[in-house]
């Protein structure tokens, strides 16, 4: 964040834990897709949401630990336990809302009996990792902000925005909580 331009920089640090909480959602998605597709491809070819909720349980768990120790590393306060408990509460909704499309086109409208392997894989990844992820990433942004990682217990207390007079070095010690 240091290099960029100084408004970029600025609106990069009013939204850094939404930058952060979608770098950890990009890591966990490639998990989850690498997961997904080596089962659905493998032993689980007629059970694809069987094989997406393997790979949501396996990407929420290495979630949970980015998302503690880096995207919300000064929220927080809770006792751990406490706060794991509504972290994988929040992303089991989480990753039913993400297995949701995919299960209304397989059991509902039985794709997989009318599509050849190549539209199945396109159809998958459409209903996977578009639809299912946009469900999923605004209600858990928004629910892990406001139950498992709230504002009123953060660490470092509320900053408000930075200023427009700080200088490259201020706002670089205001990211990491100086």
């Amino acid at each position: 964040m240091a290099r960029a331009p100084g408004p970029a920089q600025r609106l990069m640090m009013r939204h850094h834990e939404l930058i952060k909480f979608a770098l950890v959602g990009g890591t966990t998605m490639v998990i989850d897709m690498v997961i997904f597709y080596s089962l659905v491809w493998t032993v689980l070819e007629q059970k694809p949401v069987v094989a997406k909720i393997i790979s949501g349980v396996v990407a929420t768990i290495a979630s949970y630990i980015l998302n503690r120790e880096w995207a919300f590393k000064h929220r927080g306060g809770r006792e751990m336990h406490h706060e794991a408990l509504l972290f994988f509460v929040i992303s089991g909704i989480g990753v039913v809302l993400q297995a949701a499309p995919l299960f209304v086109a397989n059991n509902i409208f039985s794709s997989r009996e009318h599509l050849s392997l190549t539209a199945t894989a396109i159809l998958d990844f459409f209903l996977n990792y578009i639809v299912g992820n946009l469900l999923q990433m605004a209600f858990r942004f928004w629910a892990l902000r406001k139950f498992a990682f709230p504002d009123e217990h953060l660490h470092t207390g509320p900053q408000p925005p930075p200023p427009d007079d700080l200088s490259d070095e201020e706002l670089e010690d205001r990211e990491l909580g100086h």
